[in-house]
């Protein structure tokens, strides 16, 4: 008999790699079940998963009593109800990222997970990315002394192909991509600066996409839109019926700990890669490209001119599997909690603060850069996250 842990998955569509990461018969871990409104997916699961059973509706799923824990990968605006159906279950889940869409969807998961005592992962993978974890080791050594500045410019060059043409674009379902695409780059910033952001403000708009052609509402998305991209981003067509949220965003963080922060995205650049410098009381890093091969540079002496060659030259290691090895590693981390429980590099606690930096910008954004402050979190919750979800199952 194999001891793999039993995984149900719901929702297998952008963020199917997650599961096939999952699914190693007789390695730890089996995808055991797939629930899909889709039914074109529905009847492909079986030939992607051998013997997985198949459900239209996850409360069905829910009920199977051989199933182990559960992957929530579905649109954003579906997060907080299906995970909490899930914790209410008494399965452990790990909810891809962002873990909600607003700040109070994020505390009623969190709160749902601490009385139900169920396990809570979430799934911010760019922890387990070579670069970001080379970034982290070089701050930890103290390479470049403490760290009082973070700046990351995030290029999408596919933005226009990614984010509008489905759902992404509709604001009701993602708030904005300012959270949902950025809630990565608030959560390393958040990790590598060794704080969570207290006051944000933000300036947007929608640039390029807003008057470019859009499908009729329930028309699907156009053969090949994954693969097959048009330049200039003006060119672009068959977009989204609700494109309203915004293509370029930059927005501005103070940390707890007095860091202060800047972030910066843009959705019809030419190139597709996140650049972040950390500033230090010794000297700053630069990440140069964010792929396995690719350079973290350090400068720690001077003061100089510029030196593209830097002091120290870091290579992002080589891994191998969808987005740099990180979709394996987190998936593993998380089979390993649904069975063990104890501590994890990815943080519910820090994936509210990410939402809640993401969602609290989008307003002031909107809003013509007002500023706003985190709430903060009840103290309850912060004990039963810190240390490790005591007593969960």
């Amino acid at each position: 008999m194999s001891d793999d842990l039993r995984i149900g998955v719901i929702g297998l569509g952008l963020r199917r790699n997650l599961a096939t990461a999952a699914h190693r018969p007789g390695r730890g871990s089996v995808v055991a079940a797939v629930a899909d409104l889709d039914p074109a997916v529905r009847a492909e699961a079986p030939r992607w998963y051998e013997g997985t059973a198949v459900f239209e509706d996850h409360r069905a799923l829910l009920d199977a009593p051989d199933i182990d824990a559960v992957i929530v990968a579905t649109p954003d605006d579906t997060h907080e109800a299906i995970a909490c159906d899930v914790l209410r279950a008494g399965k452990p889940v790990y909810v891809e990222k962002p873990l909600g869409i607003s700040v109070e969807q994020c505390d009623t998961i969190l709160r749902t997970a601490y009385e139900t005592g169920t396990r809570l992962y979430v799934g911010h993978n760019m922890r387990h990315m070579g670069v970001v974890r080379t970034m982290r080791d070089i701050i930890a050594r103290g390479d470049i002394g403490e760290p009082k500045t973070v700046w990351v410019r995030h290029f999408v060059s596919y933005g226009g192909d990614y984010y509008f043409k489905d759902w992404h674009a509709d604001r009701r379902r993602t708030n904005g991509l300012l959270l949902q695409k950025a809630a990565h780059d608030i959560d390393v910033v958040h990790w590598l600066a060794g704080g969570y952001t207290q006051r944000v403000n933000a300036l947007g708009d929608l640039m390029v996409y807003g008057d470019l052609p859009r499908r009729e509402p329930g028309t699907p998305r156009p053969e090949g839109w994954l693969r097959d991209f048009d330049w200039p981003p003006t060119e672009r067509k068959d977009l989204h019926h609700v494109v309203d949220v915004e293509d370029v965003s930059v927005m501005n963080m103070r940390l707890d700990n007095g860091v202060i922060a800047a972030y910066q995205q843009c959705h019809f650049s030419p190139d597709y890669f996140r650049n972040y410098t950390v500033i230090g009381t010794e000297g700053r890093l630069e990440n140069f490209g964010d792929r396995p091969g690719d350079e973290v540079r350090v400068w720690n002496t001077g003061p100089s001119a510029y030196r593209a060659d830097a002091d120290v030259v870091h290579r992002v290691p080589q891994a191998s599997g969808s987005h740099g090895g990180a979709d394996e590693s987190i998936v593993a981390e998380f089979c390993r909690f649904a069975r063990d429980g104890g501590l994890t590099d990815t943080d519910p606690v820090a994936a509210r603060m990410s939402v809640a930096a993401g969602a609290l910008a989008t307003r002031s954004l909107r809003e013509g850069g007002t500023p706003y402050d985190v709430p903060p979190l009840d103290p309850l919750l912060l004990a039963h996250f810190a240390n490790g979800q005591p007593g969960a199952r």
